[in-house]
């Protein structure tokens, strides 16, 4: 099966069940703002000797809450972001002075599905998300050091140099977990953490090309503001039980 394929079953696998509506039914939006930072290493094949490199992230994000089933609460969460990507070269300096990174700046969409545990008004809750996640890269800019000699490097790999990003469309999968705090009045704050695995590439990958893979893979960690639109009415939640002395 291609990755595509694959990307748009986990896509219904995921979504399907949210829709069933066999819980308690909710119908509460939220919408804000979110704003971090990424590390990415751009996997390459033939292997190119390379380091994370850091750059920000930020965006607008969008959450409907649509079910409680049991003590989950079942979601569907989006996000529309800018993240600056790319890849650092780790040339040893013992075979030359030359140091080489190349930012690649994305317009991304990450939809989650999303299922958190705690309290849904006032307190805090546990998420873990998961999700297809599609980009478009729309610039890019190589920095190279001066002097630049371009060699020697591992595996005689120089092709990349001064070569341009030729899939500009991206997809992969995204996940991870989030811890959220929610108050009565000035919204829900929540801190973010998941990985992309990238399923595409951004070099063309025929036996005539000079890469077979060249795909992004990030660590994203993310601060979210977000505030109520709608909420589900007469949600009534247990209180906290206190021990006793």
């Amino acid at each position: 099966m291609k990755p595509a394929s694959l990307l748009l079953l986990l896509a219904v696998l995921l979504c399907a069940p949210l829709r069933a509506q066999v819980g308690e039914h909710r119908n509460d939006l939220t919408i804000g703002l979110n704003g971090g930072y990424l590390l990415n290493r751009t996997s390459f094949n033939p292997t190119i000797k390379k380091k994370y490199k850091g750059g920000e992230t930020f965006g607008v994000t969008v959450r409907y809450t649509c079910e409680k089933y049991f003590a989950a609460i079942c979601a569907i969460q989006a996000e529309i972001n800018y993240a600056n990507m790319g890849w650092k070269e780790d040339i040893d300096p013992e075979l030359s002075s030359d140091t080489y990174y190349r930012d690649m700046r994305y317009i991304q969409m990450p939809i989650f599905a999303r299922l958190s545990w705690g309290r849904e008004r006032k307190g805090f809750l546990f998420g873990f998300l998961i999700g297809p996640q599609l980009g478009y890269c729309f610039s890019e800019t190589e920095h190279y050091s001066d002097p630049w000699a371009g060699t020697p490097r591992p595996n005689n790999v120089t092709q990349q140099y001064g070569k341009a990003v030729e899939r500009r469309f991206e997809y992969g999968i995204s996940g991870g977990l989030s811890f959220e705090i929610g108050t009565k009045h000035a919204g829900r704050f929540m801190l973010e953490g998941y990985y992309f695995y990238g399923l595409s590439d951004i070099f063309n990958n025929s036996k005539k090309d000079p890469f077979g893979r060249s795909a992004n893979g990030a660590i994203i960690v993310k601060a979210v503001y977000l505030y109520d639109i709608i909420r589900t009415k007469d949600i009534v939640e247990k209180p906290r039980k206190r021990k006793r002395k």
